[in-house]
């Protein structure tokens, strides 16, 4: 696997929470490699690896696939379109910004901005109310291509920095996605300590709830959630942050299970694999909460690539990351 490939290939896939539709359909077609059985199910991409062993417990591979965006609320009588947020959009990068509205076809804007020479230079921070897209086209063009409750995302492409970094949006969790899949192609044919499957799980933006379905569906023991946490960058909490280009974090808290986070650090060392710690003190916002309260339960734990500039269109990783991630996934699901 070409994973620089991988990774930008699923970045630049549209798919905001509740329309993952076009970057489940690539995702799908790149682990039916690994699992021929997968399918889409009520909009997740689930699949099963490896010869199914009586006796072992079934562990969960998962990432999601949505990524943040806007929803078209009205279009005014200007032609301007009104939008709400779709996740937690960081509204200070707001002005000026390139779009795609994603209806009958695509349609490109940008968010309007008030020069800097009518505000005194500066002024407060744009709410989502108040937000509008701009394409050029008059209430009646616009309206024979796009209507109320089609989603935007922000028009970026991946862009290569020094090293291994890459910047683009939608990195979050599309990283994630290329690890697992990275994972199973290091894994081959060899014989796994678990039964396994993969679910790639929408709307985790909007709280988790194709990773809820999921883990009801599979019904998994453990559950490994493969997502991003925060990397450093000047003005940070270092002690709150993990570090581009040392590893995966892995994640202990009250709501995951220390047996798992103390197998994930012992399959790192065991491996030489470089890992961080990442300590949280109580829920961890991510798809493990989910899989940790399913049905009876499951021994969830996070496995977190991390990432700067977290909801925006400039997200950036280090690939390095992401191959460490896949790496420490398979050295855990590896028989012995």
């Amino acid at each position: 696997m070409d994973i620089k490939k991988t990774v930008i290939a699923l970045a630049e896939a549209g798919g905001a929470s509740g329309s993952e539709e076009c970057a489940a359909e690539l995702a799908l077609s790149m682990l039916r490699e690994y699992c021929p059985d997968a399918e889409i199910i009520n909009g997740n991409v689930i699949g099963h690896f490896g010869a199914h062993k009586e006796g072992l417990p079934l562990l969960v591979l998962d990432a999601h696939i949505d990524q943040i965006g806007f929803v078209v609320t009205y279009i005014t009588d200007e032609g301007f379109v009104k939008v709400g947020n779709i996740g937690g959009i960081d509204r200070r990068l707001l002005p000026a910004q390139p779009v795609v509205i994603h209806g009958k076809r695509d349609i490109k804007g940008v968010i309007c901005s008030v020069p800097p020479h009518l505000t005194n230079g500066g002024s407060e921070v744009l709410e989502i109310e108040d937000a509008a897209i701009d394409t050029g086209m008059t209430k009646a063009e616009l309206e024979e291509v796009i209507g109320a409750g089609d989603s935007i995302t922000f028009d970026v492409k991946c862009r290569d920095l020094i090293g291994r970094r890459i910047t683009g949006g939608a990195l979050d969790d599309r990283c994630g996605v290329a690890s697992i899949l990275y994972a199973l192609e290091l894994l081959g044919d060899k014989p796994l300590a678990y039964n396994a499957a993969v679910i790639f799980s929408t709307q985790e933006e909007v709280g988790e709830r194709g990773a809820k379905i999921g883990a009801f569906e599979v019904d998994p023991d453990i559950a490994l959630a493969v997502d991003v946490s925060f990397a450093y960058a000047i003005g940070e909490d270092e002690s709150k942050c993990g570090y581009l280009g040392k590893g995966p974090m892995i994640g202990v808290s009250p709501s995951l299970s220390r047996e798992i986070s103390d197998k994930l650090f012992t399959a790192a060392k065991n491996a030489d694999i470089p890992c961080q710690t990442e300590v949280m003190s109580g829920l961890t916002s991510t798809n493990a909460d989910r899989y940790s309260v399913n049905r009876c339960g499951a021994k969830a734990c996070t496995v977190s690539i991390p990432l700067r500039n977290m909801h925006t269109p400039v997200e950036v990783i280090d690939l390095e990351d992401v191959e460490l991630t896949a790496k420490l996934l398979a050295e855990f699901i590896r028989e012995g």
